[in-house]
């Protein structure tokens, strides 16, 4: 990255970007539309701002601010999307809030660490599609599950469960939403295979006992097609799958832990992914037994085990091979 001689932050909000530059202290607020964006390039020239070498910053707030990450990427002006909580600890002792505070804050949060800050990537436009399908996906679920779990207390209250009104129009809307899941489960894979690296990865990653077409979309995601961690260990890490020490000094020698602050959704697939791996792959099988038997607790061998899993996938698809069970050429 070149020299940054300026950070300017932004709070994003859903109808409005709070702009602050760092070293004039200079304030304004913009839309959080493709105008805004224009207008706030256009007001940074007028203050005669050196674009090329400045830095800007402000927080991962999801789809609010998707498309200010693509504008500045595609206008070629350098830009960190960081996540909420390490500005925010960043900060320290904060008695009040607002948002020209936090745009300074972000501002100089970045102005500190210029030196180390690399320049984000927006992910790919079929991967925010994809993602939006994924969460279609999930809200039909998870309101499939409540209409099951309604019909089934229903049921047991019902007499006459054929010609029952309310129980009629559940077992409706629940075949209704089972069409809808397998549309959008459709209308994934072809988007997945519109494009010929995310088919691929898509692929290889299932070759991997224990990924499910959920756990292989849901990795595609969140690794932005396997560009966004350099390995398998920083994604593991991510996830909240890597023990830490946890020691100081001569009176502090605790067991290593995980860190709490993870991705509990991928924790949580890949934690349903292990178990169907112990059940199905039996070298992990094996392995899971006798390291119980050993007295390891389960839920540590567990971890072992969603930590291989991930090593497997990065290595398919790094290696650009499916995936070999070693057993198959034991004797």
């Amino acid at each position: 990255m070149k020299k940054v001689t300026e950070t300017i932050g932004i709070d994003v909000s859903k109808l409005t970007l709070d702009v602050m530059v760092r070293t004039t202290n200079i304030h304004k607020q913009f839309s959080n539309d493709t105008k805004g964006f224009k207008q706030i390039i256009t007001w940074l020239m007028k203050q005669k701002i050196n674009l090329d070498q400045s830095l800007f910053c402000f927080e991962h707030t999801g789809w609010y601010c998707l498309m200010l990450s693509y504008f500045l990427y595609e206008n070629k002006h350098a830009y960190c999307c960081i996540n909420a909580i390490e500005i925010k600890r960043s900060m320290g002792l904060k008695r009040g809030k607002s948002d020209k505070a936090d745009a300074w804050e972000i501002a100089n949060y970045a102005w500190l660490r210029r030196d180390e800050l690399i320049p984000s990537v927006p992910p790919a436009k079929k991967l925010i599609e994809l993602q939006r399908m994924m969460s279609l996906r999930e809200q039909l679920i998870k309101q499939q599950t409540a209409s099951k779990n309604l019909l089934k207390g229903m049921i047991d209250i019902v007499l006459d469960q054929v010609n029952d009104v309310s129980v009629g129009i559940l077992k409706e809307n629940i075949a209704y939403l089972e069409k809808q899941i397998t549309s959008t489960e459709k209308a994934m894979n072809e988007l997945i295979k519109q494009d010929n690296t995310m088919i691929t990865s898509y692929k290889l990653s299932k070759t991997v006992k224990g990924v499910g077409m959920v756990l292989a979309v849901q990795m595609l995601l969140h690794t932005h097609n396997y560009t966004r961690f350099e390995s398998s260990r920083q994604f593991a890490a991510y996830c909240g799958l890597v023990p830490y020490p946890y020691q100081s000094g001569t009176s502090i020698h605790g067991r290593n832990k995980i860190h709490p602050i993870s991705d509990r959704k991928m924790k949580s697939l890949l934690s349903m992914s292990a178990i169907s791996a112990i059940q199905h792959d039996k070298e992990l099988k094996i392995y899971y037994q006798k390291r119980v038997e050993e007295g390891k607790p389960k839920m540590v061998v567990l971890n072992i085990i969603r930590n291989k899993i991930v090593s497997r996938i990065f290595a398919t698809v790094n290696r650009r091979t499916p995936y070999v069970e070693m057993n198959k050429f034991l004797a």
